[in-house]
C-alpha cells in the first residue's frame, strides 16, 4: 500500500485541525508555532504514511497497542458485521450480548485459572479507575474500611483520567490536576539505570522492593489496600525491573495481605513474549487491569480481570456495586476484541515474540557502542535506548528531555517512529514485525542517533 486511500485535502485538514482539534499530551505552544499536525493517512503491517507520502516503520505499534499490525480487515469485518446485527446495547441491568459474554470467556481462557470474571471498560484509565472503587468497597466488605490507601512507583503511568493519574507517579500530572487526592502514594522505581550506582541489578532489586515496605510501615500495614505496578514501566522508558524486583515485592505484600494489582495495559497481550507480564517477571497478582493490545487498538476497550478469591467475597458479602460506563462492553468493541485474540492464537504471535524476542535485543545491541548510548535492554518485543553524555557514569544531559525530543525527531526524518520518555528513546514494534524489519528498524535508529551525536558532540563528557 503506498497510495492515499481516498483523495484527502491535506491543507484543509490541517486548517481545521489547527483551528479546533485540541491535541492530547501537548505543548500546544510549540505544536502551533511548528505549524501544525503531521497527518497519518494510511499503514499496513508495521508500516504508516503521513500525507506527504513518507513511509514510517511504526516502531511503537500506534501507542504501544497495535499488536497485529495494521491493515487487519478481519477485524474490520468483524466490526461491521456486529454492527449489522447489534450495534448497541449495554450491559447494565442484567443484561448482556453475545460478543461480551464471548471475551470475557475468551480473556478468561487465556490467563491462570484463577481468573474467572472479568468487567468491560473503555481504556485502561477506566480500568484503574475501576480497581480503585472495586478494592476499596472490597475492604469495607471484608470489614477493614481503614483499608483505602494505594502504593504505586514514581513515573509509574496508570491513566490520564483524575483517579488513575493520582495513583500514577508522574509529578508534571499531580502539579497540573491541582490538591492531589488522599490515599495515594508512592515509591522508588527500579530503574538500574538511573538509581542503581555501584549496586548490582540484582541487590538493586531487592532495595527498591525494600522502599514498598518502608512506605507500607511509614502508611500503616492495616491502611493499605493494594500496591500497583506496571510488570515493565512502559511511559517511564521501559523499566525492565531487575530479576529480583517482583519477587521480593511479592513477598512483602503477602506479608502483610495487600493486594497485589499487576497493570498490564502495555505488557498484556504478548508483548513481553508471554501472555501477561506478570508471568515474564514470575509474580502472581490478584487483579489485572488491561486495554491496547486486547483490541490491537482497533477500537477503544479495556478490562480488569478479578481473582476468584475477592470475586467470593465480593459477590458473598455485598450488593449492588455502583459503577460502570455506558459504553463498556460494547458490542462492537467486543467483537473486534474477540477476532484480535483469536489472531494472537492463531498466528502464535506470542510465542512469536518470545521466539522474535532475543533477535530484537541483539538488533539493539548493536547500538550499544554508540557515544550516546548508555545502555540497552529489551524482553520480548518491548525495548529502550538510554541516552547519556558520560558512558561511564551514565549521567544524563542537562534539561531532561531535550535531547531526547532531538533524536525522537530525527527518528521521524529517517523513517522510524521511535518515542522519547524524557532521554530514553523506546521501542515496541507489532508483534508481526519480520527480522527485516528489525533490521530496518535498527537501522534507522542508529541513523536517528548519529544525526543528534551532531547537535550534541560538544555536551560529551
Amino acid at each position: 500500500m503506498t497510495a492515499h486511500p481516498k483523495n484527502i485535502d491535506i491543507a484543509e485538514v490541517v486548517r481545521h485541525d489547527i483551528a479546533h482539534h485540541f491535541h492530547p499530551f501537548t505543548d500546544h505552544k510549540a505544536f502551533h508555532a511548528a505549524g501544525g499536525p503531521r497527518v497519518m493517512t494510511h499503514a499496513d503491517g508495521v508500516w504508516i504514511w503521513d500525507a506527504s507520502g513518507n513511509k514510517l516503520l511504526d516502531g511503537m505499534a500506534g501507542l504501544w497497542c497495535v499488536n497485529v499490525g495494521y491493515g487487519r480487515k478481519e477485524l474490520a469485518e468483524a466490526a461491521y458485521r456486529q454492527m449489522l446485527d447489534l450495534p448497541y446495547y449495554n450491559t447494565f441491568f442484567k443484561t448482556t450480548t453475545v460478543p461480551a459474554t464471548e471475551l470475557a470467556a475468551k480473556i478468561s481462557s487465556v490467563m491462570p485459572e484463577r481468573f474467572k470474571q472479568i468487567f468491560f471498560t473503555n481504556s485502561g484509565s477506566e480500568a484503574n479507575d475501576t480497581i480503585v472503587r472495586f478494592v476499596r468497597h472490597y475492604w469495607k466488605l471484608k470489614g477493614k474500611p481503614y483499608r483505602q490507601h494505594f502504593i504505586a512507583r514514581h513515573r509509574g503511568y496508570h491513566g490520564s483520567t483524575m483517579v488513575a493519574a493520582n495513583l500514577g507517579g508522574f509529578a508534571g500530572m499531580h502539579g497540573q490536576m491541582g490538591t492531589p487526592f488522599a490515599g495515594f502514594h508512592h515509591v522508588q522505581q527500579p530503574h538500574w539505570f538511573d538509581f542503581g550506582g555501584d549496586k548490582t541489578p540484582e541487590e538493586f532489586g531487592l532495595e527498591a522492593a525494600a522502599d514498598l515496605e518502608r512506605k507500607i510501615l511509614e502508611v500503616g500495614p492495616d491502611n493499605v489496600a493494594a500496591f500497583i505496578g506496571e510488570p515493565i514501566q512502559g511511559a517511564a522508558g521501559v523499566i525492565i525491573p531487575p530479576s529480583t524486583y517482583w519477587p521480593e515485592v511479592q513477598k512483602i505484600c503477602r506479608k502483610y495481605g495487600i493486594l497485589i494489582i499487576s497493570d498490564e495495559v502495555i505488557c498484556g497481550f504478548g508483548r513481553t513474549g508471554n501472555w501477561w507480564g506478570f508471568q515474564a517477571m514470575g509474580f502472581e497478582p490478584d487483579i489485572v487491569p488491561m486495554a491496547k493490545g486486547l483490541s490491537s487498538g482497533y477500537l477503544p476497550i479495556g478490562a480488569v480481570a478479578i481473582a476468584d478469591h475477592l470475586i467470593k467475597d465480593f459477590f458473598e458479602l455485598g450488593g449492588e456495586f455502583y459503577h460502570g460506563m455506558t459504553y463498556a462492553g460494547h458490542p462492537a468493541a467486543c467483537a473486534v476484541a474477540l477476532k484480535n485474540i483469536e489472531i494472537i492464537q492463531s498466528e502464535k504471535l506470542v510465542e512469536r515474540a518470545f521466539e522474535i524476542g532475543p533477535y530484537f535485543k541483539e538488533a539493539l545491541g548493536r547500538l550499544k557502542d554508540h557515544p550516546l548510548v548508555g545502555e540497552v535492554r529489551s524482553m520480548g518485543l518491548i525495548g529502550a535506548i538510554e541516552l547519556t553524555c558520560n558512558k561511564k557514569t551514565r549521567k544524563r544531559f542537562r534539561e531532561p528531555g531535550r535531547v531526547g525530543t532531538m533524536c525522537r525527531d530525527h527518528s521521524f526524518k529517517q523513517g522510524l517512529i521511535m518515542r522519547a520518555c524524557w532521554d530514553t528513546m523506546v521501542l515496541s514494534p507489532p508483534l508481526v514485525i519480520s527480522k527485516k524489519e528489525i533490521d530496518e528498524l535498527a537501522r534507522f535508529a542508529k541513523l536517528a542517533l548519529d544525526a543528534t551525536l551532531a547537535d550534541v558532540k560538544s555536551e560529551l563528557e
